[in-house]
This record gives structure tokens, C-alpha cells and sequence, in this order.
């Protein structure tokens, strides 16, 4: 591996090696990918080297960007590359669905400084999923905790005023919550399968009520335009500036300034084609809104989506309906449709909890924080279980 800028050994860990290194196409693609994704069952397309180098390539990351790559690998004897982890030093709080606006205040207010910090995650991207990415085997726990460390000590060296791990799974966020951590908890909408036959197999499941409204809305939302999906190289760079249009269009309004450009979605398409889902809507022979979701192996992840034109109901459709339809007819387990929206609760989507892990060096506000998640993780956890209770299916009995 070349370009390597920092390297140093972890305490007794006297065989293995921690690089911290300034771009992902430095790391070899095989041996990211067989840390990142070893079950072809699970793969989460968002770990994959090829997504996180299209990233970097289209210069949505990287100088300037406020995400500045510091991906870790660990190598065993020999150069084996035993564990992996995406991290990226951060001179603001953008694009990462877990917010932290108020502790960079506390601590502005008592004279410390809070960025850079580091970011363990998926760049503007609130998908769940590993993020200490050790390769299966009898050390695979051992590394988890010696990339936690070395996550640690690249914050020391670079002056960094903390590590946040953000959208990883329970287990990693139970089993290194103990290693200087703090415990957060969040709340997204899945949709799961239930060995679902056919949309309306799911829709028999519904309290009548909540089926009759979905029936309404699918049906206005068809009348408006015609809709189909293309996928794999049925996808051409016409379908993706119809959609980069939509991205902007929609994505300006709601953020302000959406954080990908043109050429991240070309690159995607040319690297990782068989992944991408476009669904698409038709008016009068002119492409109007779309959704783009990647296939994962056991999961459809729904992630950007727009418009230039309204429709009642489209945005369901195309999102959410859309991407059950597809989950069914491919056998996945889930559908996730992105951060936030309890909207999603009336369309089959239930609430689960999400995970992040927090590393902060000040102790004032390391006692702070940990006092507020305390907190935070008992109102996450009851409402949760309150609208869980409250869903959108048929009471026993």
C-alpha cells in the first residue's frame, strides 16, 4: 500500500500495525471488501470499497470538503490485513444525522474547541451497518477494540476533540461501549418481511383503516404518471442527470445545499451498476421525480430521492410503496427508507432503535454528555416501545 501518512503500533498489540491513511485507493479493494462484507447474505453496498472511493473520486470528500479521509487499517503479520474502518476528520457537524450542534456550543462556552473531530461513518449517508469492520475469524473481537483504540489515538495526534462512530450495529455498540465510549441511542422506520406473498398480503396485515389509506394513495399517485424502475446497465447517464436534476431540486429545498454532485452518481453507476435501483416517474413523456435505492444482500436502502414536479402522494409511492413491492418480489428481509419520519409509521414502517458511540476528550463535557444520554436513551426507548404499540398493524384479538 503506498501514501500512507501515519503509522504507529498499538500498545501491547506488538504484531499488529495501525496505518491511517488519506484515501481509500490506497487500501487494496479485496482486502477492504473481505473485511467490510465477507457474508454475501448481509452485504451492505455502502461498506463497499467502490461506493466509499466514488465518494472520495468525485470530490464530495476529501480537502475542503470538511471530510477529510483518515481510514484505518490494521495489519497483522505479514502484512494481512486483519480489520478496516472509515473515519474521516471533520471541521463541521454536516451530513451525519446525529447531531452534536449543542455539545460544540458547550464546549465553545467554556474556551475548548471542538473541531476537527472524527467521524467513524458512511459520508451523508444515515445507513445502519458495522463500522469497526474486523474480518471474521477468532480475533475478530480483539480488532474491533484495537481499531476503537487506534480511532482514539489518531484523535490525540491530530488534535482532534473527539470520535464519534455513528449508525453502527447493537453488538459493536454493546461490546465497546466499555472501552471509553458513550452510549447513544437513536430512532429510524424499517419496513420487515414477514414472508410477505404480494404487496396486498402485506396489506392484509393492516388495521382497515390504515390499508384503505394506503389503497387511496397508490392509487392517486399511479393515475399522475407512469412509473417504472431500471437497474444494472439499463441505467444510462440520461437517467442519471434526470435524477441528479431531481436530487438538486428537492434536496435544495430541504437542505439548503445537497452534498453530492453529478459525477459521484456517474461514478457509482459505473462501479457498482448492479446495486443501484432507479424508480422513476413519467408525465407526458417527460421523466418528473425518482428514488435511488441500493441492493444490499438481505435489504433494499432507500437514499435520495426528488421532483420537479408535484404530485399527490408520489413521494410515498416511489419511496416507500415502491421499495416494499421490491423487497417482496426479491425475498429481502427489510427495507429501510433513510433517518427520521414518523409519517413512515402509517405505511408499515416500525420504528427501530439506531446506535452511536461518542469519544470525547474534554471531561467536562464528557460528564455533561453522559448525564444528557442517559437521559436521551430512556425517551428513545419508550417512545419507541410507545409506537411500536400504536403501529399501523391488526390488535391480536
Amino acid at each position: 500500500m503506498k501514501g500512507m501518512h501515519k503509522e504507529f503500533a498499538l500498545g501491547d498489540a506488538e504484531q499488529m500495525i495501525v496505518k491511517a491513511v488519506p484515501r481509500i485507493d490506497v487500501i487494496d479493494a479485496e482486502a477492504w471488501d473481505a473485511c467490510a462484507n465477507p457474508d454475501a447474505a448481509t452485504y451492505n453496498p455502502f461498506l463497499a470499497h467502490a461506493f466509499l472511493d466514488a465518494l472520495e473520486k468525485a470530490g464530495t470528500v476529501g480537502q475542503g470538503t470538511g471530510w477529510v479521509p483518515h481510514h484505518l487499517v490494521l495489519e497483522g503479520p505479514g502484512g494481512t490485513v486483519a480489520g478496516v474502518m472509515p473515519l474521516y476528520a471533520k471541521s463541521h457537524s454536516q451530513g451525519e444525522y446525529v447531531f452534536d450542534h449543542a455539545w460544540a456550543e458547550a464546549l465553545h462556552r467554556v474556551g475548548g474547541r471542538y473541531y476537527p473531530k472524527l467521524q467513524g461513518a458512511v459520508p451523508f449517508t444515515p445507513v445502519p451497518g458495522r463500522r469497526f469492520l474486523a474480518r471474521p475469524g477468532p480475533m475478530q473481537a480483539e480488532t474491533e477494540k484495537l481499531l476503537a483504540h487506534a480511532a482514539v489515538a489518531v484523535a490525540d495526534r491530530i488534535g482532534a476533540s473527539s470520535v464519534h462512530v455513528t449508525f453502527l450495529t447493537e453488538g459493536e455498540w454493546s461490546r465497546l461501549g466499555g472501552e471509553g465510549f458513550l452510549k447513544r441511542t437513536g430512532q429510524q422506520f424499517h419496513w420487515c418481511n414477514a414472508g410477505y406473498r404480494s404487496f396486498e398480503d402485506f396489506l392484509g396485515t393492516l388495521s382497515s383503516r390504515k390499508r384503505k389509506q394506503i389503497r387511496k394513495e397508490r392509487a392517486e399517485a399511479q393515475a399522475a404518471v407512469k412509473i417504472f424502475s431500471v437497474s444494472g446497465p439499463e441505467i444510462t447517464e440520461a437517467h442519471w442527470d434526470a435524477f441528479f436534476a431531481f436530487y438538486m431540486d428537492t434536496g435544495s429545498r430541504k437542505w439548503g445545499r445537497p452534498y453530492l454532485n453529478r459525477r459521484f452518481f456517474s461514478l457509482l453507476g459505473a462501479a457498482m451498476a448492479d446495486r443501484c435501483l432507479l424508480i422513476l416517474a413519467r408525465r407526458a413523456g417527460k421523466l418528473v421525480a425518482g428514488a435511488l435505492n441500493l441492493i444490499g444482500g438481505d435489504c433494499l436502502y432507500g437514499r435520495y430521492w426528488g421532483a420537479n414536479e408535484h404530485h399527490p402522494f408520489l413521494h410515498f409511492e416511489l419511496c416507500y410503496y415502491q421499495a416494499i413491492d421490491y423487497a417482496i418480489a426479491h425475498g429481502l428481509a427489510r427495507a429501510e427508507a433513510g433517518a427520521q419520519g414518523e409519517h413512515k409509521l402509517a405505511r408499515g414502517y416500525l420504528p427501530e432503535t439506531t446506535y452511536s458511540l461518542h469519544w470525547l476528550a474534554d471531561p467536562r463535557l464528557e460528564a455533561a454528555v453522559a448525564r444528557y444520554l442517559a437521559e436521551e436513551r430512556g425517551e428513545v426507548a419508550e417512545i419507541n416501545a410507545l409506537l411500536r404499540e400504536h403501529g399501523p398493524f391488526k390488535k391480536d384479538g
